[in-house]
């Protein structure tokens, strides 16, 4: 059988499609300590004998493009030479963060080949002080942020000079969408507006009467189904109401972009952002959130915009592969959406309004409905699925993606120099200028934001405002006696 990208995996591919200005590749920069930097050659060596873990770095698609009755496949690539995916970059002088930062918006601002294996890697000499860095760029169809991580532990080690264990290749265990499984429900068309009834016409037509009688005598059967498919409609229902009746705001940050990307990172202990955590009460995303809320609304403030009443709101999202899907590809992911409280100026008021509000949208199961709504939109033919896929990437469901994914728990070393930084890079969506990843490693968080350059000139006061915010919670915690603002940096 075929392996053919799911749903949630075409959506990226599509996104991509509709709009020239979406570049839906994810990705890292990786900065190691002072060392001789690896040749090309090395690093290819040494990738092609992990890459057996990880089977789906040696394919590519059927199709280059999505449309039609049916999806591409991942089909083994003729003549894979893993060196043709790895190449050599170096900074001018003097090789500091800004110089790293402005190649690294330039590269991540260029689409993968589709026509090839959907990932790349560069080598990045002339870094101050002896440092080199590696660069990743890997396309969301293949893999997402958590998966990312997973799929890292296989490439490097976590001792210098030993490699790591042998893993079992990837497998795609995938559980089948909801509506696919006994007892799932389906919706009104109605609920999904026009592209939702065009989607479900041909869905309907011989199978009503089958449908039913056999939803029916499995719902007798197993009546716990029942119950999940009326939870998982009812999530799905409060997503689409958001979309329809609750617009997110309109914003400078939510303007027609390019294809070029700029970067800027802020770097906080992450024992500063648990002493907040711990302090004030919450959750370490609470923390992630509000800090990012008040960088937003500095910027926001910069720009003479009257930040919005409701918040700017912000889709996140939420990891749910289970523990023995560590090194599934694809993407095991729904999505939270959270308004962000910018109208506040308080900042411990603004902490406090992110957590209820975090707290809200779990405890309401409202990725369940994300992820209905994926699942849903899976029986679509891919050319209508690709209308439904912009529906559910638009400024009218939200105005920023911000993802905080946990990074390795120990050093990881690359050709026996251990990572000092990782720099996480998470897409944008056409009409969305700015996006936020965060990854803990080394003790560290990383702040990295991803913007259009020339919807974002002022890109400088967002990345002081983040610092801003994590240093004016970290007072009101009490936190700053691990760091401080010694230990806080913003590039």
């Amino acid at each position: 059988m075929a392996d053919r990208l799911h749903a949630l995996d075409a959506t990226f591919l599509e996104l991509e499609e509709a709009d020239l200005s979406a570049h839906m590749h994810i990705g890292a920069v990786i900065v190691f300590e002072p060392s001789p930097a690896p040749s090309v050659a090395a690093v290819a060596a040494d990738l092609d004998t992990r890459l057996d873990a990880l089977p789906r770095y040696r394919q590519r698609l059927s199709e280059p493009q999505t449309g039609g009755l049916s999806w591409p496949s991942w089909v083994e690539a003729p003549g894979f030479d893993v060196a043709a995916h790895v190449t050599r970059a170096r900074l001018p002088a003097p090789g500091g963060t800004a110089e790293l930062l402005e190649w690294a918006g330039t590269y991540f601002g260029e689409r993968l080949d589709r026509s090839r294996p959907l990932w790349e890697l560069v080598v990045v000499e002339g870094l101050a002080d002896g440092r080199w860095a590696l660069a990743s760029k890997t396309h969301h169809c293949l893999v997402d942020g958590v998966g990312s991580v997973d799929a890292g532990a296989m490439l490097f080690d976590t001792e210098p000079g030993r490699r790591g264990p042998p893993r079992e290749r990837s497998r795609d265990r995938r559980p089948a969408p909801v509506s696919e499984r006994p007892g799932g429900h389906s919706l009104p068309a109605r609920v999904l507006g026009r592209a939702g009834e065009a989607a479900l016409l041909p869905l309907r037509a011989g199978r009503a009467g089958v449908g039913v009688l056999g939803r029916g005598l499995d719902l007798v059967r197993h009546p716990d189904r029942g119950v999940d498919a009326l939870r998982r409609s009812r999530a799905l229902a409060e997503v689409l109401v958001r979309d329809e009746l609750i617009a997110a705001p309109r914003s400078s940050i939510n303007v027609p972009i390019g294809g070029h990307r700029r970067l800027a990172v802020v770097v906080a202990p992450l024992a500063e952002l648990k002493g907040i955590k711990d302090g004030l009460g919450g959750k370490l995303n609470d923390v992630v959130l509000a800090a990012s809320a008040g960088g937003l609304r500095a910027l926001l403030l910069g720009r003479g915009e009257e930040p919005p009443a409701a918040g700017l709101r912000a889709m996140v999202p939420v990891n749910i592969r289970r523990d023995d899907e560590s090194l599934e590809l694809g993407n095991r992911i729904s999505s939270l959406f959270v308004e962000l409280p910018v109208a506040e100026p308080d900042p411990l008021r603004r902490y406090r309004l992110q957590a209820a509000a975090s707290r809200e949208h779990k405890e309401g199961g409202q990725s369940t409905g994300s992820r209905a709504l994926i699942d849903l939109t899976a029986h679509a033919p891919p050319v209508v699925h690709s209308l439904l896929a912009r529906s559910m990437y638009a400024t009218r469901l939200f105005n920023l993606t911000i993802t905080n994914v946990p990074g390795p728990r120990t050093d990881v070393y690359a050709f026996g120099a251990r990572a000092e930084e990782v720099w996480p890079i998470v897409p944008l969506a056409a009409e969305h200028a700015i996006g936020i990843a965060v990854l803990s490693y080394g003790g560290n968080a990383c702040f990295c934001i991803n913007a259009d350059p020339d919807a974002v000139p002022d890109l400088a006061v967002l990345r002081e405002g983040i610092a801003e915010a994590i240093a004016a919670l970290a007072e009101l915690a009490g936190a700053d006696g691990r760091g401080g603002e010694r230990g806080r940096r913003a590039s």
